[in-house]
């Protein structure tokens, strides 16, 4: 107790201290909210031709950001599926792609779900991404292949069935796991 004790004296003592100014630009910076740019985002515009891919220290470096960026969503279907997708084409992607890959990792996990798994169609702009066309058909191709019909959600409607859809009867829910 007495150590965070002496901490925050510290920690006290160097804001009020004259060698750090009040008109410094790390205390008038907003951290998180206020800012132009998010930090959960790359920061890259899509128009911006910033990909150098002349060298190969430059491309391998983008190509690790990119594969952990898609391996490391915290959704894991999403993990799994556009994980395996980049890992397996990521060194035949060109310029445009790469750029259409980055619009598709800056999306939102469940829209991205969504769109790809078939459950919603995409809008207008993010529909014609071809990175997202060639993942949607994966899925859907892997859904046509290993899944019988009656087991998926009919397209445009979320699936909803649960874990204790077989209890049937008085005590069993109407639908799903309610």
């Amino acid at each position: 107790m007495a150590s965070m004790m002496r901490v925050a004296i510290n920690v006290r003592r160097a804001l009020n201290s004259s060698s750090i100014s009040s008109k410094s630009a790390f205390f008038r910076k907003p951290l998180f909210g206020y800012s132009s740019v998010s930090p959960f985002t790359s920061h890259t515009d899509i128009n911006d031709p910033k990909i150098d891919l002349s060298n190969e220290e430059s491309k391998r470096s983008l190509f690790n950001r990119l594969l952990y960026r898609s391996k490391q969503r915290g959704f894991l279907e999403l993990d799994l599926v556009l994980g395996k997708w980049v890992e397996e084409n990521i060194h035949s992607l060109d310029e445009s792609r790469i750029k259409a890959l980055i619009q598709v990792l800056d999306l939102e996990n469940p829209d991205l779900w969504k769109w790809i798994s078939g459950q919603e169609q995409p809008p207008e702009s993010i529909g014609t991404n071809p990175v997202l066309a060639a993942l949607r058909g994966r899925v859907m191709k892997n859904l046509d292949t290993y899944s019988a019909p009656e087991t998926r959600a009919t397209p445009g409607q979320p699936w909803v069935r649960g874990w204790d859809d077989i209890k049937k009867g008085r005590d069993g829910p109407a639908t799903g796991n309610q």
